[in-house]
């Protein structure tokens, strides 16, 4: 009788069998999904940076849609998922595959992949939780249609566990051809699988998530030297940046932007709505940092990143931003598009280009926010020296990454920077030093790219004009009108999904009021 179950049940395996194509396997490998999760932590952070930007004032639009004001005025649009691609992109994009990726990885020995899905899923995390507040942990891919939310602390814990678990495969024997498959024009297209690399990262992750708890009575005491330590294991120069690289030869293997940011056609819709630079960006690099910025400018001032960065209004040779809410296509006072070029194929300026890579975290923007934790401590000589350090990251940034155009612009040298090091817009000594030095320097560095982190720091000072100083501050009039007169703080959930099926747990985290945006999210209270 057994055997008679037996080969009834085989002979149902074999013709249950017969849809199933060894060509096409129902599981993965990690090579296989590494390249394409990559990809998608550019694009998401891309997109969704179209409206932190917004918020930031790093960009605006030229319209004066209901959406650009909306967004611009601390709001966000009714019955829209934009602002949700961070969401989308650890629940869907990454989720299952990276999940899928780690498990094949550590159950082959390919533990430098099994590595990096640890980092990826630290630093997805960090952005998502950082964007929204309270977000699905524990019950992230349980088979269900409602999720238990879990807020900032139960998040940065995990953060920190799959930092070392990231940490602990990076020390552990990878099996043969593992490291060539990472090197491969598929693999790995961030460090080509280089270990050491991949620790600094999870080092500066574990350092920017130290740095973003500057209210917390615990910060002087102990997370500022958390801050420090993990800076100083992380990057070593710009060279060590963490960033993407990018083909640039077709649509599918261009840098984000050029999707999101609408920057490389001259007919482009999108480039009004998102692509135009804002005016506290262009006041910082002429003269707002520790003086009046320069009203119109046709002539570079001591600042060499200024040409690097952007172009004057073509017709007039002018460098003036975009305002928030008060854009228009006829008036003049917007600078043109990011495009570096009105000739084909408009390749882009300074990192918007289609074959730049796209940064995901600098040497520049760590060493500024070890500046801010010495300062904060009272270690001035040592965070002047981190604040210096700063400044010249992100002048070697631009030089390495940040060279698009047509031509492309020309290498800061050292004259410049020196210059520039030796003006009235640097502390020229440790008591000199001010935190709006550092926090100014550190929006320049992170400008155009780092949403996240800017939009972190902001919210941290809770948007104060001593410390960000060309911030457009809004008055009470200019506030989106379910705002109540406050600044945003955190991303609305943006998928219909959580208001249709997870309503119950919105509304015990008041995620169902109309202002729930402009709540304080953990990580910035006291």
């Amino acid at each position: 009788m057994f055997t008679a179950i037996v080969i009834g049940f085989t002979s149902c395996k074999k013709w249950l069998d017969i849809n199933v194509d060894p060509a096409t396997p129902q599981t993965t490998k990690a090579e296989y999904l590494l390249a394409p999760i990559m990809f998608q932590m550019a694009n998401n952070t891309a997109t969704d940076n179209r409206l932190i930007f917004k918020y930031t004032q790093d960009m605006f639009g030229q319209d004066v849609t209901s959406f650009t004001i909306a967004w611009e005025k601390h709001g966000y649009q009714s019955a829209s998922d934009l602002g949700g691609s961070m969401w989308r992109m650890v629940y869907i994009n990454l989720g299952l595959n990276l999940e899928a990726m780690i498990k094949d990885a550590e159950a082959t020995d390919k533990w430098t992949y099994a590595g990096i899905g640890y980092a990826i899923k630290a630093w997805s995390y960090q952005l998502l939780t950082d964007a929204h507040g309270p977000v699905i942990l524990d019950e992230a891919f349980a088979n269900q249609l409602k999720f238990k939310y879990q807020d900032q602390p139960e998040v940065y814990a995990k953060v920190r566990l799959w930092s070392q678990k990231a940490l602990e495969c990076f020390n552990k024997t990878d099996a043969a051809g593992t490291i060539a498959l990472l090197a491969g024009v598929s693999g790995d297209q961030m460090y080509k699988g280089d270990r050491v690399k991949w620790r600094k990262f999870v080092y500066g992750l574990l350092a920017q998530q130290y740095s973003h708890l500057i209210n917390k009575a615990e910060f002087n005491t102990q997370y500022a030297d958390s801050v420090t330590k993990y800076v100083d294991l992380s990057f070593s120069s710009a060279a060590d940046d963490a960033t993407i690289t990018f083909g640039g030869t077709n649509a599918a293997d261009s840098n984000p932007f050029s999707q999101n940011f609408g920057m490389y056609t001259a007919t482009s819709t999108a480039a009004p709505t998102y692509g135009r630079i804002g005016q506290p960006i262009v006041s910082l690099l002429t003269g707002g940092v520790r003086g009046t910025a320069a009203v119109d400018p046709t002539v570079p001032g001591v600042d060499p990143r200024l040409t690097r960065m952007m172009n004057p209004i073509p017709t007039t040779g002018i460098y003036r931003g975009a305002l928030p809410f008060n854009g228009t296509a006829t008036t003049p006072h917007i600078l043109g598009a990011l495009s570096g070029t009105s000739v084909l194929p408009f390749p882009g300026k300074y990192i918007f280009s289609n074959s730049a890579r796209y940064p995901i975290m600098s040497y520049a923007q760590l060493q500024l926010a070890k500046a801010e934790a010495q300062f904060r401590k009272g270690n001035l000589a040592s965070a002047f020296t981190s604040y210096v350090n700063g400044i010249r990251g992100h002048m070697e940034f631009v030089n390495l990454y940040g060279r698009n155009g047509s031509p492309a612009a020309a290498t800061i040298s050292a004259t410049e920077i020196n210059a520039y090091l030796a003006s009235t817009e640097v502390a020229q000594n440790a008591t000199a030093l001010t935190i709006a030095d550092i926090m100014q320097q550190k929006y320049i560095s992170q400008w155009g790219w780092a949403g996240m982190e800017q939009w972190s720091d902001l919210r941290k000072y809770h948007y104060d004009p001593l410390v960000y100083k060309t911030y457009r501050q809004l008055e009470v009039g200019d506030f989106f009108e379910r705002n109540n007169g406050k600044y945003a703080y955190r991303l609305r959930p943006r998928y219909a999904s959580e208001y249709i099926w997870n309503q119950e747990e919105l509304a015990r985290w008041g995620g169902l009021a109309t202002d729930y945006h402009t709540l304080e999210t953990w990580s910035n209270l006291p």
